[in-house]
């Protein structure tokens, strides 16, 4: 998912940096396979210290219909619903999704190592396994539950819900509103999630072959793989998934103790106030969350200390300053959370160093992709073939690992047709079919959407081979733009735009996603042809039980969606108030809420500029904009542990790089995963209204008095 790459918001695709080096998204759709993760695998070794291929070299590659076995797919499926839960949980908490590649490899590996042992145990052979099975697996699993994400389950789609209009108190009539419901859904994300795997399929070997195309996520997530097929790469996979255990387990009896305490409104360990109770109502409180401590510890230190600088700008300074302006720049009368008040400020300035920091990483992007298109155009047009001693020209040498690559990747084509008349017949079903789940989205809508898409796509997956950066997102939020103006408030221009939202970022990212996975392929020796259909099977996987997934999460808990509640989807609300500007512009917002828009997002592009222009020594050190926007809403308690987890890593990284870098991973994956798959059986409780027995709350000495009085009464 290879994070898949960072689809992310906050958190779309762009927080920056999650995945590994350097870029605008903390989740990558392939992701570096977290910190280290890479050198790990392989022993630390670059890939370019030897040939790879030579290590596989007496192993006989098996066919596309070998590397498609049952045990992958149902091995797929199991982690498919692993992690949509873990992502789900994900975004609807803060936004923030790391590449979750490291685990998902390792479990993957794991399962099918288990597999295997068992059927020799009752004496029964099988298949061998083989890296490119396990590419199958992982391109499988990421596809999956990489729906959880582009879905908009946490953004677009659940920003159409009464539950967030009403919360925006602008365009709540029912023309712009749609209710959440499984089967549309569904229906929606099988008819937006698979044109994008169309796009780009006559673009494989110019994007791989022809212009060798970078794709960092794709080649670590490859060398990953590689690294769990050889002698040493298995003893240390072994060694790593064992410790995933331990944390996993630890992560899941924590959770399980938690709920035990947590029986009513702001009871239990998630709501304690480590900072004091001052400290607590500005949401600056340790919350005992693994599953965050998991995420400090695989994004990058600079991404964790913006989280935190940019909590302690909003809640720390700025909402407390602004909360004292009530009656001044806001009626005092307003409650909290009204888009009127001290809400608005929270929300739309969030919004604003959002968009400035997507149009510069856009524009900035764009710019390095026409500019390496051309590059790449006249270096071919000039190339000349080496001349031999007798003068005659001869071809460019190949390396082994290149030649071995090359030729296995030409071998099995994805027939012309396929990819045309896909693109055409989905298109065509697309176009006569979303108009009966959205009226208000317009066939012709749709149609100019999907004609744009594909050079949308193109530049989104070549700019991603470059840069590793995924704009999907940005995308998306020009969608709502376009095509919500261009509707019309009185016809629904907020549901247009967010209908229309899903239909681009879904096209671009599932587009690029699927040019990362033959990146993936093309190193694995997999056949792109079990790319293409693993990538279908996981898409289709994704598509059902994503919606499953959230609609268990919606029934279970009744404040979904409420800002301050255990699962308050952030950007829900961010995406429905862009929405909501697109159509009705900046006449409702508070006094001065503009102005402090305009100085934010100004000062996003320009501490992007000061960190592209600075020398990487001085700019390691700036902060990220698109993550310091995350807490401005949702406030800080996440930003501590991730800090923490962050320090965790420090420390254990001055102390034994070595093993940092080899277990870091590890234990953050099963710190997150422990957590995450705790709230299925959390989740199944609410549903069987079975309540915690008890409520850990914290009061003032003042209170604790009355409340005594009272009971004692």
């Amino acid at each position: 998912m290879a994070t898949r790459t960072t689809h992310g918001a906050a958190g779309d695709d762009e927080v920056a940096e999650a995945a590994g080096n350097t870029g605008p998204t903390l989740r990558h759709r392939h992701g570096h396979a977290g910190k280290g993760a890479g050198e790990a695998a392989n022993g630390g070794a670059s890939p370019e210290d030897a040939s790879v291929e030579q290590v596989f070299a007496d192993k006989a590659v098996p066919s596309w219909r070998e590397q498609l076995t049952v045990r992958a797919l149902v091995v797929s499926a199991l982690l498919a619903v692993m992690f949509s839960v873990i992502v789900m949980k994900l975004n609807l908490t803060t936004g923030i999704i790391p590449s979750l590649n490291v685990s998902a490899g390792l479990l993957g590996f794991f399962f099918v190592r288990l597999w295997t042992n068992a059927f020799e145990r009752m004496g029964l052979v099988g298949h061998p396994f083989t890296r490119q099975e396990n590419t199958v697996i992982q391109t499988c699993v990421v596809s999956a539950y990489g729906i959880a994400f582009s879905g908009g389950f946490g953004s677009y789609l659940f920003g159409m819900s009464d539950t967030i209009a009403k919360q925006a108190t602008e365009a709540n009539d029912p023309w712009n509103i749609k209710e959440p419901h499984l089967g549309w859904m569904i229906g929606f994300l099988f008819l937006v999630s698979f044109i994008g795997i169309f796009a780009l399929v006559p673009m494989r070997k110019i994007m791989i072959v022809d212009y060798k195309l970078t794709y960092p996520s794709g080649t670590a997530t490859a060398y990953l793989i590689n690294g769990f097929h050889t002698p040493e790469g298995a003893k240390l996979a072994k060694k790593q998934v064992k410790i995933l255990g331990r944390y996993f387990m630890v992560s899941f009896f924590w959770g399980f103790f938690q709920w035990f305490f947590s029986g009513g409104d702001d009871c239990g360990f998630k709501n304690f106030p480590t900072l004091g109770l001052e400290a607590y109502k500005n949401r600056f409180y340790f919350d005992f969350s693994p599953t965050y401590i998991g995420v400090g510890m695989i994004c990058p230190h600079i991404v964790n200390v913006s989280v935190m600088l940019g909590g302690i700008i909003s809640w720390g300074i700025m909402w407390p300053l602004i909360g004292k302006k009530k009656g001044s720049w806001y009626p005092a009368s307003l409650p909290e959370s009204s888009l009127h008040g001290l809400q608005a400020y929270r929300v739309f300035i969030s919004i604003a160093l959002i968009l400035g920091d997507g149009l510069y990483n856009f524009v900035k992007v764009l710019i390095r992709t026409i500019a390496g298109f051309i590059s790449m155009v006249h270096k071919n047009s000039k190339a000349m073939l080496p001349v031999s001693d007798n003068g005659s020209p001869t071809a460019e040498a190949m390396s082994f690992d290149d030649e071995r690559r090359t030729e296995l990747f030409l071998k099995d084509q994805i027939p012309m047709a396929v990819a045309y008349g896909g693109y055409a017949v989905v298109a065509s079903i697309s176009i006569g079919t979303l108009p009966q789940i959205f009226p208000q989205l317009k066939w012709y809508y749709i149609l100019v959407a999907y004609v744009v898409a594909p050079v949308l796509a193109f530049c989104n997956a070549y700019g991603s081979g470059l840069t590793d950066w995924s704009l999907a997102s940005t995308y998306g939020k020009l969608a709502i733009f376009v095509f919500g103006a261009w509707a019309g408030l009185a016809n629904g221009g907020v549901l247009v735009g967010l209908a229309a939202c899903g239909v681009m970022m879904s096209i671009v990212s599932t587009a690029s996603d699927l040019m990362q996975d033959f990146k993936t392929g093309y190193l694995t020796l997999a056949s792109p042809k079990s790319m293409f259909i693993s990538q279908v099977i996981g898409t289709s996987m994704g598509c059902v039980i994503s919606p499953c997934v959230f609609w268990l999460f919606y029934k279970a808990f009744s404040d979904i969606g409420i800002s301050g509640s255990e699962y308050p989807a952030p950007y829900a609300i961010v995406y429905r108030n862009m929405a909501i500007l697109g159509v009705d512009g900046f006449n409702t917002l508070p006094e001065n809420c503009l102005t402090l828009c305009y100085i934010f997002f100004a000062a996003a592009i320009v501490i992007n500029l000061i960190r592209d222009l600075t020398p990487h020594k001085f700019s390691r050190f700036i902060p990220l904009p698109m993550a310091m926007a995350i807490p401005f809403y949702i406030g800080s308690y996440f930003a501590i542990d991730m800090f923490l987890g962050s320090f965790i890593l420090f420390v254990w990284e001055k102390m034994n790089k070595a093993k940092a870098d080899a277990y870091g991973p590890a234990v953050a994956s099963g710190l997150i995963c422990g957590d995450g798959i705790w709230t299925l059986p959390q989740s199944i409780l609410a549903l069987a209204k079975v309540n915690p027995p008890i409520c850990m709350k914290f009061l003032t000495r003042g209170d604790n008095v009355k409340v005594d009085k009272f009971l004692g009464g």
